[in-house]
């Protein structure tokens, strides 16, 4: 059998398997509490696997650890290692046990209901669902971007041929099945990000151009010493990485993994499988990234239309390092779940936001929980489609991806984390927080949009500058959040207040 041939087959199985989990889960996402939160009755494995193929799909694989491997060296390696440490591991024993009691209590079931209902303003729940909504198109369309090098490269096809096909996939297992069915086929997309993974790390050191992993790292250390790193390239790398570990904090779509959990105990459980699930899928695949100099020495040495784009590294050594046909097949199912779990994190949350929290309270409010449901599934797949759309842009993955999490992570992440512990954050502080936080993660995108060849001495040009203005944000809306609320006294406390005052809201599981 040719090699395009079992490609096409082992990706025909994991369609048709993507099919059977929709229509499966079809019938238990009839209201829209059940296509977004499926009942609150997660376990453990689950809930760790539905977060972390949410965390990582193509964008990670493809994007970030092609142009970090490349510009970094071995040290490319650090943002898999923070992504674990960080951006799991961390995460889960902040934010998971308290968000999951705080969420059930109150009967909340989306970051903006979070936060009208911490601070009494619907004005903020409004800023919330265009926020979510606008900035999480971009992040999407990243996704779409970081699939499509693969098959262009691997299999040959358009690249907006394979657009079309992950916007089915995505939209099946969406629109069919809701967050149950994105649940079920995380787990099972776990274990293929897992094996895949693995896979790919053995028959990468095995190939020609690596030698072996003592050879390998001896190679790459000196590849590494030879780009004699400066101050600023490792401010940018850890600006990567804190970026993308710290980043998960303020994002909807990876909050929204706490809501569904069954209890304290599955929390603790899948704080360990999400660890240990991030440091062998991103530890692994940054890995994979850091040897892109031992395959060239030159992106001009990428052939066709990846000539000269760090987007076009992984797919080109995965095409030249003479894997075997069926583990191409497999890698390319890895890739393809990875992606397509990450959609259907990404399309549910700000599909259900903007329709729950803005559409069907002003348009729709005495229609029943069934239609409901039918008109978030419709903003499901108007989502997919602008995705698909702005995909088919040039901008860079790394980019997209870093642009969409400053704006979103940088807005939330400082009111919802003190929000949850400090009682004396109010209103006018989360505002203060939320709009620093906006506006400090946008110049870099305005500059891409516009074009603008602005630059800032030795960091080089503004727009791509994301990762740095996305940790800027972070901090300043942090500082922002304390200081406004300690000189504003009058306005409504947070969560940790009303949650006080919640003790007599029944525990019964919406």
């Amino acid at each position: 059998m040719s090699r395009k041939s079992i490609i096409f087959l082992t990706i025909g199985v994991y369609v048709l398997f993507i099919f059977t989990v929709g229509l499966i889960s079809r019938k238990r996402a009839k209201s829209i509490t059940d296509f977004i939160v499926a009942g609150r009755n997660a376990g453990a494995w689950l809930s760790a696997f539905s977060y972390g193929t949410a965390y990582f799909s193509a964008v990670m694989f493809i994007g970030y650890s092609g142009a970090t491997g490349w510009k970094y060296g071995l040290w490319g390696v650090l943002p898999g290692i923070g992504n674990a440490v960080l951006g799991s591991l961390l995460a889960w024993l902040v934010l998971a046990k308290r968000t999951r009691s705080v969420t059930k209590r109150l009967k909340i079931k989306s970051m903006p209901q979070l936060f009208e209902k911490c601070f009494g303003s619907k004005s903020m729940k409004n800023f919330c669902v265009a926020v979510i909504f606008i900035f999480l198109v971009p992040y999407s369309a990243s996704v779409y971007k970081g699939l499509t090098s693969v098959c262009s490269v691997i299999l040959d096809v358009p690249e907006n041929v394979c657009m079309v096909i992950i916007a089915l996939a995505a939209a099946v297992i969406v629109v069919l099945g809701g967050y149950a069915a994105t649940l079920k086929a995380d787990f099972v997309q776990g274990f293929v990000m897992l094996a895949g993974v693995i896979l790919l790390i053995i028959s990468v050191l095995r190939c020609e151009q690596v030698g072996g992993a003592a050879a390998g790292l001896e190679a790459i250390s000196q590849k590494t010493e030879a780009l004699s790193l400066t101050v600023f390239d490792h401010i940018s790398l850890w600006a990567t990485v804190l970026m993308t570990s710290f980043g998960t904090w303020g994002l909807p779509q990876m909050i929204h993994k706490y809501y569904g959990i069954r209890d304290d105990k599955e929390v603790k459980r899948g704080t360990i499988i999400s660890t240990v699930f991030a440091f062998v899928v991103a530890g692994g695949g940054y890995f994979i990234g850091s040897l892109s100099r031992l395959f060239y020495s030159d992106l001009a040495e990428l052939p066709g239309a990846g000539s000269g784009k760090t987007d076009y590294l992984i797919p080109n050594m995965l095409n030249t390092a003479g894997l075997s046909n069926v583990l191409i097949g497999v890698i390319l199912v890895l890739l393809i779940a990875a992606s397509v779990s990450t959609l259907s994190s990404i399309t549910i949350t700000a599909s259900t936001t903007l329709s729950m929290d803005f559409i069907i309270p002003r348009f729709f409010k005495d229609k029943d929980k069934v239609w409901d449901a039918r008109l978030t599934k419709i903003f499901c797949l108007l989502f997919v489609v602008v995705s698909y759309f702005i995909a088919n842009s040039d901008t860079p993955i790394l980019d997209m991806m870093s642009y969409s999490w400053g704006v979103i992570s940088g807005s939330f992440l400082a009111p919802y984390l003190l929000s949850l512990y400090w009682k004396k954050l109010n209103r006018a502080g989360a505002w203060a927080g939320m709009l620093t936080g906006f506006f400090v993660a946008l110049p870099p995108m305005i500059c891409r949009l516009f074009s603008l060849p602005v630059t800032l001495g030795s960091f080089g040009r503004l727009m791509d500058l994301g990762p740095h203005f996305a940790c800027l944000s972070a901090v300043l809306s942090l500082v922002m959040c304390v200081v406004v609320s300690k000189l504003v006294k009058s306005q409504q406390n947070g969560f940790a207040q009303v949650e006080n005052a919640s003790k007599t809201v029944s525990n019964e599981t919406v």
